[in-house]
């Protein structure tokens, strides 16, 4: 039977002119993100299955690649269930890793201790536009700093680096998880049900708020709550207006606290941002990850036509390794939707060296190909980009393939003219 050549459905090969952008984005990740004083660290691949089956990762727990044990642990004879199986799995996020990790590092740790962290993770979804099953993403994260500070960091980080990569006019959805509870509270649904409430609210964007009535009407809530719900959404504005009319509204089941510190982080992110986007109040924002406690938060962008990432505040994840909860906040970028979109609009990674190639007649001297050498040596030490290559008979197309990997110089050496 003939060896498959295409890879498994999901992933990708990638070619070296994507090769070029992923590298320097992230690049310019660690540069940008360095300067907001994060540090790079790593985490392992394969989690614990505990960890990754903790009802913290919402429906991405679903599509874990999980891992058999290995040797004598496992008893596929004896085997029962599942649990007799398997140990282990690929990660499906950087969250629940890096929770494992401060956990068992903390005390060699800075406090605050400000993450950056990028590795591929896997999830068995379907594959579609800008969504493959192993992918690569980047996490920033701040742990031990409980107040909003946090939350203005990661945006401005966020939205700095995106601006360096030019991008322009996406907008930050904000909201907080306290938010979309007290309305879901002051409408009337009881609380055992808000998870399911805001699974359908989540679909606002697709199906707008007369199909939110209809599926809500059809898990048989109450016309009043959802009449009350909704009503609250037709009203509320998407700016700093519409935070305090939460305030407002939802003063007898909501911390003022809460809406205060929204309002704070807004209109501080508006008065330092250096890059070109808006941040917006969404009330509809829901995030699907249930570790979420707090402010949340997403990237939108027209030229996707979706989220390129998002984040939010899970000040109990830690918690559940260590018994004592920890204040936490993390945002991460759709890297792959990231490069997918400067690829389709044919970026060229700025500031590059000179590329240059040498074409080298077949059957070269020795000698003379040790001269060559030499001088692809000294142009490199200056800092051009020297590729060597024996001519080949097609020419042409050979300097248009090497065209198209930047290539913009040809010299090419004859045995009897070098």
């Amino acid at each position: 039977m003939a060896l498959k050549k295409k890879p498994v459905t999901g992933m990708k090969d990638i070619l070296p002119k994507e090769m070029e952008i992923r590298n320097y984005v992230m690049n310019m990740i660690r540069e940008t993100y360095g300067k907001f004083g994060f540090s790079s660290i790593e985490t392992p691949c394969v989690e614990h299955i505990e960890n990754l089956s903790s009802k913290q990762g919402g429906e991405n727990e679903k599509l874990i690649f999980k891992i058999l044990k290995r040797g004598e642990k496992l008893k596929l004879e004896s085997a029962k269930e599942e649990a007799d199986l398997v140990d282990s799995g690929l990660r499906y996020d950087l969250t629940v890793p890096l929770s494992r990790y401060y956990s068992n590092n903390a005390n060699e740790l800075p406090a605050p201790f400000k993450a950056l962290q990028m590795g591929n993770v896997w999830r068995a979804d379907r594959p579609q536009r800008g969504r493959f099953r192993q992918f690569m993403q980047c996490d920033i994260d701040i742990l031990g700093e409980p107040t909003y500070l946090a939350e203005i960091e990661l945006v401005l980080a966020t939205t700095t680096l995106l601006g360096k990569l030019d991008f322009h006019n996406f907008t930050i959805r904000i909201n907080d998880r306290k938010i979309l509870k007290a309305m879901a509270q002051y409408s009337g649904f009881p609380a055992e049900s808000f998870d399911t409430v805001f699974i359908i609210l989540d679909k606002m964007d697709k199906i707008g708020l007369e199909g939110v009535a209809a599926e809500l009407e059809k898990e048989g809530f109450a016309k009043e709550s959802i009449d009350t719900y909704l009503g609250m959404f037709r009203e509320i504005t998407s700016d700093i207006e519409g935070v305090r009319y939460c305030k407002e509204k939802l003063k007898e089941v909501l911390d003022p606290k809460v809406a205060e510190d929204l309002e704070t982080i807004i209109s501080s992110v508006d008065a330092v941002k250096s890059a070109d986007f808006k941040i917006s109040f969404d009330p509809t924002l829901v995030r699907g990850m249930s570790y979420y406690t707090g402010p949340i938060f997403e990237i939108a962008m027209d030229e996707f036509g979706g989220s390129v990432g998002g984040g939010g505040r899970y000040d109990e994840m830690i918690g559940k390794f260590t018994g004592q909860n920890t204040s936490a906040c993390g945002f991460s970028i759709g890297f792959e939707r990231i490069v997918m979109l400067l690829l389709e609009r044919g970026y060229e990674v700025p500031g590059s060296n000179a590329k240059k190639a040498y074409l080298i007649e077949k059957n070269m001297p020795a000698d003379k190909l040790l001269t060559i050498l030499k001088q692809a040596e000294e142009e490199r030490r200056n800092g051009v980009q020297v590729n060597l290559s024996i001519m080949k008979k097609n020419k042409k197309f050979q300097k248009e393939q090497m065209m198209g990997e930047g290539y913009t110089e040809f010299v090419e050496f004859f045995r009897d003219k070098l």
